[in-house]
């Protein structure tokens, strides 16, 4: 059911941030890969990881998109999801060290949901992003696969719509999303995305 929203300004409630997302789909498989080759990079499928070293990767990567979801769970919650065996997690190692994170969400077959995707911010602009997508879609095409989405955001980097739509995925939703800001009690610090006023007191 279709939610009634009215057109014009609505007043969020205090302490919460709000963005656009938006959700993009694959339905079938793309052509050639489009990044060049990177040997400085492997990419390592992960199990088992333990939900202190996933949620300080998240931080690093998301804290300036506000990324905060997984960071709202008990270990308990977290160490469900990432136990479970049609979550995949793969970590992109540059040195012997991530350099970012792809998860991928088999959970409701046949859609495939590349869940979260991202770099540190030292790893972003040297074309490690494309590399990732490019294995990112070689994972999820697989058999009985029909199709591969993700979403995100107004808070997320300025190009990441432009990189998806280039990627193969089409637009298919908007939604607004809601929740509260994590700079706000603690779940970020207050210096996290400073593209995004920070409205009320710590």
């Amino acid at each position: 059911m279709t939610r009634i929203v009215h057109d014009g300004y609505t007043d969020l409630p205090d302490g919460h941030a709000a963005a656009i997302a938006t959700f993009l789909e694959m339905v079938a498989p793309p052509g050639p890969a489009k990044s060049g080759d990177h040997p400085d990079i492997t990419l390592q499928p992960v199990q088992g990881l333990p939900a202190a070293a996933y949620r300080d990767l998240f931080r690093r990567i998301g804290a300036d998109w506000l990324w905060n979801s997984r960071l709202r769970l008990d270990d308990s919650a977290l160490s469900a999801i990432l136990g479970d065996p049609a979550v995949e997690i793969y970590l992109p190692m540059r040195d012997g060290a991530p350099i970012g994170m792809l998860e991928l969400d088999f959970r409701e077959m046949p859609s495939v949901e590349i869940a979260f995707f991202g770099l540190v911010p030292e790893a972003i602009g040297a074309g490690a992003g494309r590399w990732l997508m490019d294995r990112a879609l070689e994972l999820s095409w697989r058999e009985d696969v029909q199709r591969v989405w993700l979403h995100t955001c107004t808070f997320d980097h300025p190009g990441a719509l432009g990189f998806y739509r280039r990627s193969g995925f089409v637009p298919y939703a908007r939604k607004l999303e809601m929740f509260p800001d994590p700079r706000l009690d603690g779940v970020l610090p207050a210096d996290a995305a400073p593209h995004v006023p920070l409205i009320g007191e710590i």
